[in-house]
């Protein structure tokens, strides 16, 4: 299983949520000599790798070290976090989530995240800010989920951001984020499944729109299956889609 921060049922004060971060980042490095050496496409160490459809969308093919992404709220924004985070942790990165208490270890698992190298911070509570400058200083990604309700202001989250790219750390923000290097969001959700055998959801299609640096001013897209049969993500055949509201009528 993962490391997870907070025990069920139990809620550290303000010092002890900063200890609980510490001591994440003091476990995992005790596992690995070498936390940072992660294999990566690129000679200079500064690409992580991600799954292939969406390496295709990416500019540089991946995540680069030090970069901030937004994945602002949008439907599948959790499987396309995950997304991020499976091939990273299956080439040896060192992963951290904070500020998601429902994120679900099933569905890590299955979307193919390492849960011996990710780290979960549910509640950091007013710490928010803390808790995630600590991780940026030993993970390779760090998610972070909250910023807004924490009351983070933007030149704190500009002091993040800057963290990360001294640290050669991924920012991933769960929610809005100006300034981010890029931004990536899911549209156009649609099942497949419906309407043929037993009528069972197998996979969701959406649309990955990608917006930032490097990508033209219209942005980029892609079809894909997130998540595809078994939890991951895949490219989207051509194959009969019903859509989000399809859904919603064959449930109701």
């Amino acid at each position: 299983m993962g490391v997870r921060a907070v025990a069920a049922g139990h809620r550290p004060d303000s010092t002890g949520r900063l200890e609980l971060a510490r001591g994440l980042l003091r476990r995992m490095e005790d596992r690995s000599a070498a936390v940072r050496a992660v294999p990566v496409p690129e000679s200079d160490g500064r690409l992580l790798p991600v799954a292939e459809p969406l390496a295709r969308l990416l500019p540089a093919g991946g995540l680069r070290r030090g970069s901030t992404v937004a994945l602002p709220p949008a439907p599948a924004a959790t499987s396309l976090l995950l997304a991020l985070l499976a091939e990273a942790s299956s080439g040896g990165a060192w992963t951290a989530v904070v500020g998601r208490p429902g994120l679900g270890l099933v569905a890590a698992a299955e979307a193919g995240v390492r849960l011996e190298r990710l780290a979960l911070v549910p509640e950091p509570g007013p710490d928010l800010m803390a808790v995630t400058v600590a991780l940026l200083d030993g993970m390779d990604v760090v998610a972070v989920a909250g910023a807004e309700r924490a009351g983070i202001r933007a030149a704190e989250r500009q002091r993040l951001a800057a963290r990360a790219r001294q640290r050669g750390t991924v920012l991933v923000a769960l929610g809005p984020w100006p300034g981010a290097d890029l931004e990536l969001s899911c549209t156009d959700v649609g099942w497949q499944g419906l309407g043929a055998g037993a009528g069972r959801l197998r996979a969701r299609q959406v649309r990955v729109r990608l917006r930032g640096r490097g990508v033209a001013t219209g942005g980029r897209s892609g079809d894909m299956l997130l998540p595809a049969s078994g939890g991951a993500v895949a490219l989207a055949p051509e194959s009969p889609v019903a859509r989000a509201e399809q859904v919603d009528r064959v449930a109701g």
